[in-house]
């Protein structure tokens, strides 16, 4: 798996005293997990106590996740004022998230909303897409479009209003569109890198203590297929 050598390898794409917004590489795991691996929190922590010269430990606060194989957009809060205001900001959905994923298939509308209800299996770490509600499961609503159609692939933006477990690599597999790589969901073979073609692209929201708006987005992967996306 990636590790983190240097500093240089951490994108940081908008940073204040009260919030630091990272572009995540896929591997990285954005909080310690089973595995034992350094998680970008960590890496995050490091980076901050080295550039301000900060003694002692250093506070950061996890607001959301991403999946490993996943790239792009990670917030972390900097100080311990800030993380509620987030959560709150996520919980309220006020704040826009727009996700890029290149699949295998042409879906079969250029631009839909999907609604599903996924529950997931703790077992196989997996979400499961259901028309109607089931035991255990939770509502799950994201709005696709077809941005591009590449050789052999397509290009989707999505907003999710929802956030749940694997929900886009779910629903999306769930209309015949599993992501490129992502083995779990349908796709037939996997990346070299172990990615998957989910890019966490773009984020808006009213900064929780300024007041004022924040946009970011992140550039994507280098490779063939992601610089296909932007010619």
């Amino acid at each position: 798996m990636s590790n983190h050598s240097n500093k240089s390898n951490l994108q940081v794409l908008y940073e204040d005293n009260h919030i630091v917004i990272i572009n995540k590489r896929a591997g990285d795991i954005v909080q310690g997990d089973k595995t034992g691996d350094k998680p970008l929190s960590d890496v995050v922590k490091a980076y901050i106590k080295e550039k301000y010269n900060k003694p002692g430990n250093v506070y950061l606060g996890t607001v959301h996740r991403l999946d490993r194989p996943t790239t792009g957009l990670v917030i972390f809060a900097k100080t311990s004022k800030v993380l509620p205001r987030l959560n709150k900001l996520f919980l309220s959905k006020d704040i826009k998230k727009t996700y890029w994923a290149v699949v295998k298939n042409a879906p079969p509308k250029t631009k839909d909303t999907l609604i599903n209800w996924l529950k997931k299996n703790p077992k196989n770490n997996k979400s499961y897409a259901y028309p109607n509600e089931v035991e255990g499961s939770k509502k799950a609503i994201l709005h696709y479009k077809l941005l591009k159609k590449l050789d052999n692939y397509f290009l989707l933006e999505i907003n999710l209003e929802t956030g749940r477990h694997h929900q886009i690599r779910s629903q999306l597999s769930n209309i015949g569109c599993p992501i490129k790589g992502d083995l779990k969901y349908g796709f037939d073979r996997s990346n070299k890198d172990a990615s998957i073609h989910l890019h966490a692209r773009h984020i808006e929201f009213i900064h929780p203590v300024k007041n004022e708006p924040v946009t970011v987005t992140a550039p994507l992967p280098e490779d063939a297929i992601w610089n296909a996306c932007l010619v």
